[in-house]
């Protein structure tokens, strides 16, 4: 049993999976402390406000932090416009430069080379000028 989830554990699509979560998570916490120390406190300052993360409003006696929730939103946006123009957009690229053109289908039908009307490959004598074709004419 332990040789089973040694096997599985060291197959290669386990650790790469991980090895994508751990940078992942990284890269989050890296968009998040710029979104939170940079970003927004730029953004506060056109605003007028010390610091952008404190922006809410109380309801009933709750306090409703705007800011943290467009902190994280910001945060958000961030990381999926990265993921989108850094990894997805060339992967498809990349595949779509793999793919092999697919070859076109040999020709079902030949031109007669009397009446020019299009005949079935394999045809002998042409069925609208009965013009015999030879075994290798192929217009």
């Amino acid at each position: 049993m332990f040789k089973g989830f040694r096997d599985f554990v060291l197959r290669g699509n386990v650790i790469d999976l991980a090895v994508g979560v751990v940078i992942g998570a990284a890269f989050g916490a890296v968009v998040t402390s710029f979104t939170t120390n940079v970003l927004t406190p730029f953004i506060a300052a056109l605003v007028g406000k010390p610091d952008f993360s404190y922006l809410g409003f109380t309801l009933n006696g709750s306090r409703i932090m705007i800011g943290a929730f467009l902190n994280a939103l910001i945060s958000f946006l961030l990381v999926a416009a990265a993921i989108y123009y850094f990894v997805v957009l060339p992967v498809n690229a990349f595949m779509t430069r793999m793919k092999k053109a697919e070859a076109p289908p040999p020709p079902g039908t030949k031109k007669c080379p009397e009446c020019l009307s299009e005949i079935p490959i394999d045809a002998r004598r042409c069925a609208y000028c009965t013009t015999p074709i030879a075994s290798g004419a192929h217009a």
